[in-house]
């Protein structure tokens, strides 16, 4: 009995195994990590370091680092919850994850992990290029709580992910994703400022969770002043548990 139970892998052990070989199947989707990590900077690099013109007040490469910042971390956690889901579920591998003895929050543990990995990454390059090309100077104690709240700010998005990779299948959540992705990134203020915008735009802006993630990144990095941290974190939490909730009834649906 003894010798059984020492031979027993730890859920600790379960979790890091699960974790990594997680990190390497997506590791090894070119489709999937190569825009992940290439597509913030790619943007970052042609709309605040080549293409000129000042933004009155703001910063425009600090601006836009808070900003690809949160678009950078958004998609790692809807495509790999999303995408990655749909496509288990088609394959059939969600089921054959249900019937092992691998914990169950062992699977979403390692989808959260592996979307935090490559978010930090997504960070770690535009900050390269922003202190490196686009001459913003930011205080390593900022950057850590930049980078903070971006990477807890995509509870949300994770859960949103979890949402649609429960309700379509394969390719169809590619498409959904990006339906909802891109929107999204573009109305909330992501790749271009929302004053750009027509007034009616900046008012519906506040739907948008990536909105309020922009607003608290953007106000570590001292772009706007004012943000009401509290309020939100707590617009997250709540759209969070109730995207977790759907989520939840769809699961048991399936």
């Amino acid at each position: 009995m003894n010798t059984l139970a020492h031979a027993a892998p730890s859920l600790w052990r379960i979790q890091a195994l699960e974790a990594w070989f997680e990190f390497l199947r997506v590791l090894r989707t070119p489709a999937f990590a190569i825009p992940s990590l290439a597509f913030p900077v790619v943007f970052y690099v042609l709309f605040a370091i080549l293409l000129p013109g000042q933004w009155g007040d703001y910063q425009k490469s600090a601006y836009l680092l808070a900003t690809y910042g949160a678009f950078g971390v958004i998609g790692p956690a809807l495509f790999g919850f999303g995408v990655g889901l749909a496509i288990e579920r088609e394959n059939g591998w969600l089921e054959l994850k249900r019937v092992s003895p691998m914990p169950a929050f062992a699977y979403f543990l390692a989808k959260i992990f592996m979307s935090l990995v490559f978010g930090l990454a997504v960070l770690c390059l535009l900050s390269i290029a922003a202190i490196g090309f686009g001459g913003v100077r930011v205080d390593p104690v900022v950057w850590l709580k930049l980078v903070a709240v971006l990477l807890l700010g995509t509870a949300p998005f994770c859960a949103l992910g979890l949402l649609i990779g429960t309700l379509v299948k394969g390719q169809a959540a590619v498409a959904i994703v990006n339906l909802v992705y891109l929107p999204m990134s573009v109305l909330s203020g992501l790749w271009m400022p929302l004053f750009a915008f027509p007034v009616l735009v900046q008012k519906l802006a506040v739907v948008w969770p990536a909105w309020h993630l922009a607003q608290m990144a953007l106000g570590v990095i001292g772009q706007i002043q004012g943000v009401n941290y509290g309020l939100h974190a707590v617009v997250l939490a709540g759209m969070t548990v109730a995207l977790l909730a759907l989520a939840a009834y769809r699961m048991r649906r399936l």
